[in-house]
């Protein structure tokens, strides 16, 4: 035997319905523990990128300074020589061109913290430069042409 149902079954009908997608909306707003660890990941992963460039447009710029500090003494050396009327082979001593009241005010210095520059002790033949960075070997911290000093 069936019961008899007492009030009315839309108004039912519709309260589920409303919890539903209630409940179904509260699920979609939100985001997961995976997709939030996906997306640092690839954030992290993006960071790591940006700094290897900035690591290697780091190391270009030290290698261009340096070799801009070379070609700079290189013209003082030939300036000198020429002021002084000084010849190929005649002594030259660092403190003659860099310093107080010299060709360069203040001596040049690599930019990499491990490189250093090692003057000559005489003025060298057209096409030598003055100085060598000690890191022209392992850095190219030289000039790709010295024709013409």
């Amino acid at each position: 035997m069936d019961r008899p149902r007492f009030g009315n079954n839309n108004n039912n009908n519709k309260t589920t319905n409303y919890n539903m997608k209630v409940n179904n909306i509260k699920r979609q707003a939100g985001l997961t523990l995976i997709e939030v660890t996906l997306v640092i990941a690839v954030l992290l992963g993006l960071i790591s990128v940006l700094f290897i460039g900035v690591a290697a447009y780091k190391q270009g710029s030290d290698r261009a300074k340096c070799v801009l500090n070379i070609a700079t003494v290189q013209k003082a050396v030939r300036s000198f020589q020429n002021m002084y009327d000084k010849r190929n082979g005649d002594v030259l001593a660092k403190t003659d061109i860099a310093g107080a009241g010299k060709m360069i005010e203040v001596e040049p210095t690599c930019p990499d913290p491990d490189g250093s520059y090692t003057w000559q002790t005489a003025i060298p033949d057209a096409g030598v430069a003055c100085i060598d960075c000690d890191l022209a070997g392992t850095k190219d911290h030289v000039p790709s042409s010295v024709s013409g000093w």
